[in-house]
């Protein structure tokens, strides 16, 4: 399974904004953005103003390391967002709000996407009582996610949960005693509070 392995704090720097992909570390002054607020390398510094398309790169760049996902199965997310009815930005951002990890992440069971695909993948969740260990698993309306009863992450989940980091979507909905949520709805637009501006990735993909 091909995945990022470097420092992720690099990726931070060089969108200029914090991505949250460290979890706790990102509410604290260790965060990479605090220290040094420029992209990395040798000339972070001294970087020239970007190009149209270098916006558009950036922004597809930010949205891919966001949810943690590489550029083959985000390309292919694009298609199927192309494919479906309605603005195709949004069904893209709303493809990647659905993915498993994101939900895990969302819910605040993890702390970051990069721990919520961890606990998925080592198959700590359960959708409609059926073990699933498949991050980019695309859950639908009605769908129920729930820490398996075998699961030794109860300590870490109630931590998780308890430092209350994000809110609760509108479209989930959350158990914490059953360490339950359930998909009550699709996410609009508005409900995905993230700062990515995808009608410039859709225009990438457009030329």
């Amino acid at each position: 399974m091909a995945r990022y392995r470097d420092a992720k704090c690099r990726l931070c720097r060089r969108e200029g904004m914090k991505l949250f992909l460290k979890g706790a570390r990102c509410f604290t002054d260790k965060c990479a953005i605090e220290r040094r607020n420029y992209p990395p390398g040798q000339h972070g510094l001294n970087r020239g103003k970007l190009t149209a398309f270098g916006v558009q790169l950036r922004e597809k760049q930010k949205a891919k390391r966001i949810y943690g996902v590489l550029e083959s199965q985000f390309r292919k997310y694009f298609q199927w967002a192309e494919a479906e009815r309605g603005v195709t930005g949004e069904n893209l951002l709303r493809l990647l709000e659905l993915r498993l990890d994101n939900v895990v992440h969302r819910l605040g069971f993890a702390a970051s996407r990069r721990e919520g695909r961890q606990m998925v993948a080592h198959g700590h969740f359960q959708v409609n009582g059926r073990k699933v260990s498949i991050p980019s698993f695309l859950v639908k309306v009605g769908d129920a996610v729930q820490l398996r009863p075998t699961s030794k992450l109860q300590a870490r989940i109630d931590d998780n949960v308890n430092a209350g980091r994000g809110q609760v979507p509108q479209w989930l909905d959350l158990d914490t005693n059953e360490k339950k949520g359930v998909v009550r709805s699709l996410p609009l637009r508005d409900d995905i509070q993230i700062p990515v501006a995808e009608q410039l990735i859709v225009e990438l993909y457009s030329k």
